[in-house]
């Protein structure tokens, strides 16, 4: 996009977040980048449920101010190790989505694959420890879950998702708020059980048939699946197949 489509469009964002529940005042930050010298980032201290594409900011990939009337975000230093990390990366949401958030708080972590869809579409939910947030302990503390991850809980403090483009950053944090609300649901009724690791698997595979984005390094933080993986042969690689033709036709 060029620059006043993606400044309309990342306004359009924030205000589908703030109608989603998933901030509220000065919560969240956007960012998107122009070109591999420039971003597109939300001021400090402003409401997004009510910003405009006028007050939009523009920076480099560090955060120094280049065209705009306020400072950029406090949180930049989320966005500047992202863009670092992830050369495939194109924009970034943060935002305070309560039940995921609520979930964190009450140690329920999301790594787990129990939802089929969330595990094919989002890959590793990960959950980051406590880090004081406009500090450097955030891009020390979460350069590896970004490596690892496209979705990112932050204990106490929110959700990190990240994308070739912001409709799919966006999309990841409303998918997995929603996640978030059948799990609290499930839990409120009874024991919830993840998956088994030989369906997590398959489904692994079928996203990689897809080409379904991942991110770069394996998950290896939250320790939260059995160490296992589809075993070679027994028709596994058929089974795999047959779904993705299956998928294809549908």
């Amino acid at each position: 996009m060029r620059e006043p489509e993606l400044r309309e469009h990342l306004v359009e964002i924030c205000h589908r977040m703030y109608r989603q529940g998933f901030i509220a005042a000065g919560d969240g930050n956007v960012s998107a980048k122009l070109d591999e010298e420039r971003v597109l980032v939300t001021p400090t201290g402003f409401h997004k449920g009510f910003i405009r594409a006028e007050n939009l900011i523009i920076t480099d990939v560090h955060g120094r101010r280049l065209k705009g009337a306020h400072q950029p975000s406090s949180e930049f230093l989320m966005h500047e190790l992202v863009y670092a990390e992830r050369p495939d990366v194109g924009a970034v949401v943060h935002a305070h989505p309560p039940i995921t958030v609520g979930l964190a708080l009450a140690g329920v972590t999301l790594a787990q694959c129990v939802l089929s869809e969330t595990c094919l579409v989002l890959g590793a939910i990960l959950t980051a420890p406590y880090m004081t947030p406009t500090t450097e302990e955030v891009p020390s503390t979460l350069r590896p879950y970004v490596r690892q991850a496209n979705a990112i809980v932050m204990d106490r403090h929110g959700a990190l998702t990240v994308g070739r483009d912001l409709d799919e950053a966006y999309n990841r944090m409303e998918a997995m708020e929603h996640a978030s609300k059948i799990t609290h649901a499930a839990r409120v009724i009874g024991p919830v059980s993840p998956l088994p690791p030989h369906e997590v698997d398959k489904l692994q595979a079928i996203a990689r048939k897809f080409g379904i984005p991942r991110a770069p390094d394996p998950c290896t933080l939250c320790n939260a699946c059995p160490s296992s993986a589809l075993p070679k042969g027994d028709g596994a690689d058929e089974i795999v197949e047959a779904v993705v033709r299956k998928l294809r036709g549908s």
